[in-house]
């Protein structure tokens, strides 16, 4: 299982994904889930993957198979003209090596199955936010709906909807998943530590903050031992629970 989130600011994009996958309790691997292609000065695209781990190395081997060889361009993640054009190529794409593995084609209950949250920016427009489901159609954010998971979300969600704001700053931000990663990785061991971490600047057109959250990293524990604290002092000045006098 993983965990991934994406984050539509009022300054760029925020996205926050997991790095580990397992066959079992005694198979845990490390594998990375975000990808991130950029042309300087006219796109940055982030892509982030949950599911069967073979089906999303294969979606991200072709896509950058055919984004580097001339005849396969057309579109091409890299010449897409829009970042609805490239949802729609990955969107195909999936539902190709997804329909290549199962054995009577695509199905929505394939253990071949992924899931894909897509953002960027292309030249000309404005950074866009997607959901890419097995099927290969997809969703798009927006500022009603500002945020995408995919993966084990149950547990990370609730501090999601309570404290996402749009007008929080990328570290802000960040501290935010921070504990709905925290969350995830308490009650679901198949949710671990590396995270991969990108916060993309409106317009930059470039690669923004990319970094990698570490098992042993000081301010994650501080956050993870400080949401704990914080909640039981939350609880404790709650209104004391009295039974009815007709009980």
């Amino acid at each position: 299982m993983t965990y991934c989130v994406g984050l539509m600011m009022k300054r760029g994009l925020v996205f926050m994904s997991d790095t580990r996958t397992n066959a079992g309790v005694d198979n845990i691997s490390t594998f990375r889930k975000m990808y991130i292609w950029h042309v300087p000065g006219e796109r940055n695209i982030t892509l982030m993957t949950a599911g069967n781990l073979a089906t999303t190395q294969a979606l991200i081997s072709l896509l950058e198979e055919r984004s580097k060889e001339p005849a396969a361009r057309q579109p091409g993640i890299l010449k897409a003209r829009s970042m609805f054009q490239v949802a729609s190529l990955v969107g195909n794409t999936l539902r190709e090596v997804i329909g290549a593995h199962a054995e009577s084609g695509q199905r929505a209950d394939s253990s071949f199955n992924a899931t894909v949250i897509l953002g960027g920016q292309i030249s000309g427009g404005g950074p866009r936010l997607f959901m890419i489901y097995p099927e290969g159609n997809f969703i798009e954010a927006s500022f009603d709906t500002p945020y995408f998971q995919i993966g084990e979300t149950k547990y990370g969600r609730p501090i999601l909807v309570r404290a996402y704001d749009p007008e929080m700053t990328f570290e802000e931000a960040i501290k935010l998943l921070m504990v709905s990663f925290d969350s995830t990785i308490k009650a679901n061991l198949s949710v671990s530590l590396p995270l991969d971490v990108h916060a993309y600047e409106t317009d930059s057109f470039e690669r923004g903050r990319v970094f990698r959250v570490q098992p042993d990293d000081g301010y994650f524990e501080l956050i993870s031992s400080g949401w704990g604290i914080a909640l039981r002092d939350a609880f404790g000045r709650l209104p004391d629970f009295t039974f009815p006098d007709d009980t």
